[in-house]
């Protein structure tokens, strides 16, 4: 028989877009017919009398998923890695290959202005929760808003699209099953989808810290500069990734300060959320360092 998973919003957590079930299984229906590289959405349960919220089931995916809390066990040759990263650059040309109009996806977003209403929101929430003097943080949050780039073309955006959300397939690694956790999915400027996946994509020259979220450090893999060359070479879309690069690494940063304050104001007692406070210094010094010499 087939599996099925059950998809529902975190206890507690408020049901706004970043959870919201409705949107997400009517996004992945919408989607269906136009990229097959996604679990097939089965059913909507909006009536939260049931499991105390909304949820919908999808059918399962089954596959290699190549997580970061995994990486002391992957033995893959450098030329099959290789071979994988080329695989998610070019799976990211597809999926912004998608024409939203006729897919009716240009309707989970508002495209117009996106870049400047997200560098503006990132900003808030960092202000809102921010604990400690950082500096660097503010330097970075500035410059990024007086150097906002004129805008592409709006496409879908997958908004977290790196190794631990992809599916492959057991007998070759290099072909992608499938494209998991489109919570966070809208439409907008394709390079912020691009600046979110080289914010993830550490590089084996990067340091230990940088290498905690991804697998991209392993050997064979493409280096953050050849991702973008990679990208623009297979889409045919060209500009500058410093800029989208340094709002990467900026939002990851404000995300790990949100998760920090809430540790700091003793709303969880998990250790590791107290180590945070390194992530959101190095992330820092790391979009810093990327606005000033002008390098991935």
């Amino acid at each position: 028989g087939k599996e099925y998973i059950l998809r529902r919003p975190p206890k507690g957590a408020a049901i706004k877009s970043a959870h919201d079930m409705s949107r997400e299984y009517n996004l992945l229906t919408a989607l269906q017919p136009h990229y097959t590289r996604i679990p097939k959405p089965v059913h909507l349960a909006e009536d939260s009398t049931v499991l105390g919220a909304p949820f919908y089931l999808m059918e399962r995916l089954h596959g290699v998923i190549l997580r970061p809390s995994l990486v002391k066990h992957i033995r893959i040759a450098p030329g099959d890695m290789k071979a994988v990263s080329e695989a998610l650059v070019d799976n990211l040309v597809a999926l912004h290959a998608i024409d939203i109009h006729a897919s009716g996806l240009n309707t989970i977003g508002k495209p117009e202005g996106y870049i400047t209403r997200q560098v503006e929101g990132w900003t808030k929430r960092y202000a809102a929760s921010q604990t400690d003097n950082i500096p660097v943080m503010d330097a970075v949050g500035q410059w990024l808003a007086t150097h906002i780039p004129p805008e592409h073309s709006p496409t879908l955006l997958h908004n977290d699209y790196k190794f631990d959300n992809i599916v492959l397939d057991e007998h070759d690694l290099s072909t992608i099953r499938g494209v998991l956790d489109w919570e966070m999915a809208t439409v907008g400027d394709p390079w912020m989808d691009v600046g979110a996946s080289l914010a993830y994509w550490a590089e084996p020259t990067d340091d230990d810290l940088a290498k905690v979220f991804n697998v991209s450090w392993l050997p064979g893999n493409l280096s953050r500069k050849q991702v973008v060359e990679r990208y623009q070479e297979k889409s045919g879309r060209h500009a500058d990734p410093i800029f989208y690069y340094v709002f990467g690494l900026f939002k990851n940063a404000v995300i790990a300060q949100q998760i920090y304050a809430r540790w700091k104001q003793g709303h969880s007692t998990d250790p590791r959320f107290g180590q945070l406070i390194h992530v959101i210094h190095n992330l820092a010094a790391r979009g810093s360092q990327a606005l000033n010499t002008l390098t991935l």
